[in-house]
């Protein structure tokens, strides 16, 4: 298509367009190409730092914007510049953006178009090439969840069609015909690798065969093309939910950024391309049929280049951001005052801790309309624990949804779901497959709030842990995995009645909280606790039994643990639950280790790069006074998790504690 394309002389079909239409499209294409030329001369002078240039394939971020409502979203990349200013977006603050200054959308904590604008109807990419596509799938299920027939936009480049969040998200959409345009800018090269290395097909527009969903192959340097192709899509789309494939071929004039140069491109294909220029082929058509003139041409650029100086003159003279670590720390985080919810009348039953869960989670749907609940085998089926058993009776599948075998695009669906102000909570079959997900966890949901101020509202449940000889991949501990990432939070419950609150409370908080339950918790404790709903406190740690002689700082199964062998050894110990991982309770920790002055740190995880090396560490540099011994960790063993029983007795800590406590309290 490209070698055809490059041979071809552009012709336009204006179809039913009016001049004035004809002469917006003209308009939106002409700014941005006006923009990157001042940018450019910006970057040669030393002003700015970077710059991704899009000359040369504006037509397809233009036509396509211009081709929807201003309130459907758009997900672009970083060489999209005619997406944001097709949105009307204020120049001086994408300015400001681009200089990293205080007023600009990140507030100088990232670059260029890494940024979203709920105000419209944006958002941005992160470098990670190909997480919005699957954020697009969870904007496009909000459309119809809330039945609003609207659609949704999102870009990929040719070379982000290989990365595996590219087939995970056609396919989540295509199986639940969500209403996502997914756009291929197929500029021939991924940064200097060309084509025919990043893929073997003859064409991308084919991957859409894969997924049964419609695919069509345009020239995305025929603006009329572009727009008249989604206008009418968009149209039909509305009405009828799909998802579908554009391959819009196109070329871009200028390095992958301005540093890496075009020495890599054959001069000829450079001259051919620059004939078919979007903005020059476009101009002369309308020159052509008499909707423009030079006195139009002349006045438009006029404009714009005063438009575009003064911009410049105010987003340079802006200030920076104020260095203040308070700011920085503070936004990290979604702004949120938990309000405790104390237990709704004085009925209480035995639950055992799968009951408490499925419980909590059953509550919080009735209490949360706009909760959606996703994971492997979850609707009819009740999840691999059954602990949403019957919960399609009573929400229906809308909200109750199995999943493909798509981790991450199922993530990213749930931050698209709290973009639309949803709530969303996924369930990792087990916590071992949250690999699979890690990028859109760790580089979207953990930084979004931090970059531009958007909630991620999402819980990923995460059933965790050993003692069930279940092998290397289905009995990791990995919370300290998350435990090392910043805007994220940890709960991990050991008990019935927290096991409930702490999900209830972790559904309630707008920011990404990772809920651990051990499984084998399950089914072999139970308590009497309250029927209705109630939260307890994130960040908060409890005595689950108080004493003299040491302290032991757990959490999860280690807690039931050491009150076993403690009891048994007839210790006096204070044992510190924890039960929030993220952030853990320094205050309650600090108490019990200035009350005994001996400290055991116990969790299941391997012992090198655990949570307990950092409650240590700051137990030995904040407490340092109050210790009568050094500070002694028990972990399990620095191996992956065995399978058969004898091994993995071996590997946990439990047969190790009662010789550990010994050589604590004899210290």
């Amino acid at each position: 298509m490209q070698e055809t394309l490059i041979t071809q002389e552009m012709t336009f079909e204006r179809h039913q367009l009016s001049d004035a239409m004809l002469l917006d499209l003209y308009k939106g294409l002409l700014k941005p190409r006006m923009i990157e030329e001042k940018m450019l001369i910006l970057l040669r002078q030393g002003r700015v730092s970077k710059w991704f240039s899009g000359i040369g394939q504006e037509a397809i971020a233009v036509g396509a914007t211009m081709a929807l409502q201003n309130d459907e979203y758009v997900l672009p990349m970083h060489r999209n510049l005619g997406v944001f200013t097709a949105r009307n977006m204020p120049l001086d603050r994408l300015i400001s953006q681009w200089q990293g200054k205080d007023n600009g959308y990140t507030k100088g904590r990232d670059r260029s178009f890494h940024f979203g604008t709920n105000e419209h109807h944006i958002v941005g990419m992160i470098s990670h090439l190909g997480p919005q596509l699957s954020v697009a799938g969870g904007i496009a299920l909000a459309h119809k969840l809330s039945n609003e027939q609207k659609v949704t936009l999102t870009f990929s480049g040719d070379g982000a069609t290989s990365e595996g969040e590219f087939h995970e998200a056609l396919n989540v959409a295509a199986v639940w015909k969500l209403p996502v345009i997914f756009m291929i800018e197929n500029n021939g090269y991924g940064l200097s690798t060309p084509n025919e290395e990043q893929y073997n097909c003859r064409n991308l527009v084919d991957k859409g065969i894969g997924y049964g969903m419609e695919a069509y192959q345009l020239d995305g340097n025929n603006i009329l093309e572009v727009y008249n192709t989604i206008f009418h899509l968009a149209e039909d789309m509305r009405k009828n939910p799909r998802p579908v494939l554009i391959e819009a071929m196109t070329f871009r004039m200028r390095g992958h950024e301005e540093a890496s140069g075009t020495k890599y491109v054959p001069q000829d294909l450079m001259d051919m391309w620059a004939k078919k220029d979007p903005l020059n082929n476009f101009e002369a058509y309308l020159l052509k049929i008499n909707v423009l003139n030079n006195s139009i041409i002349e006045t438009l650029r006029q404009n714009i280049k005063a438009e575009i100086e003064k911009a410049v003159e105010i987003g340079f003279n802006q200030p920076f951001p104020e260095v203040s670590p308070e700011i920085e720390i503070n936004d990290v985080y979604a702004p949120f005052v938990q309000n405790v919810v104390e237990p709704e009348g004085d009925s209480l039953s035995e639950k055992r801790y799968i009951d408490a869960i499925s419980d909590g989670l059953r509550q919080s749907m009735q209490k949360f309309p706009n909760l959606v609940l996703m994971g492997q085998d979850i609707a009819e089926y009740g999840g691999a624990f059954k602990i949403t058993q019957g919960f399609v009776e009573l929400f229906g599948k809308e909200r109750v949804r199995n999943t493909p075998l798509c981790e991450s695009a199922i993530v990213g669906v749930a931050m698209g779901l709290s973009i639309k102000n949803h709530k969303a909570m996924m369930e990792m079959q087990f916590a071992d497959f949250v690999t699979c997900g890690f990028n859109n966890i760790i580089n979207y949901l953990a930084k979004v709030h931090y970059r531009w101020g958007q909630p991620a509202d999402v819980v990923i449940r995460m059933p965790t842990g050993a003692n069930t000889s279940a092998g290397p991949f289905h009995s990791q501990s990995n919370e300290a995995w998350f435990f090392h990432t910043p805007g994220l939070k940890i709960v991990y419950p050991s008990n019935p009645y927290h096991a409930k609150g702490l999900l209830n409370a972790a559904i309630e908080d707008p920011n990404p909280v990772m809920y651990f339950e051990h499984k084998f918790l399950y089914r072999s404790i139970s308590d009497e606790i309250p029927d209705g709903y109630y939260t307890t406190e994130i960040g908060k740690a409890y005595l689950t039994a108080t004493g003299e002689d040491i302290s032991i700082i757990t959490y999860g199964l280690c807690v039931l643990w050491a009150k076993e062998i403690t009891e048994k050894m007839g210790v006096s110990a204070d044992i510190v639950d924890l039960c929030t991982l993220l952030p853990w309770d320094k205050e309650t920790v600090r108490k019990s280790v200035e009350k005994t002055g001996k400290v055991l740190i116990l969790h299941e995880d391997t012992l090198t790069g655990g949570i307990g090396a950092e409650i240590a560490a700051w137990i030995s540099e904040h407490c340092f006074g109050s210790l009568d011994a050094p500070v002694m960790r028990l972990a399990s063993m620095d191996t992956p998790v065995p399978f058969t029983r004898p091994l993995e007795e071996q590997f946990l800590p439990y047969n190790k504690l009662e010789a550990k406590i010994n050589e604590l309290i004899k210290y």
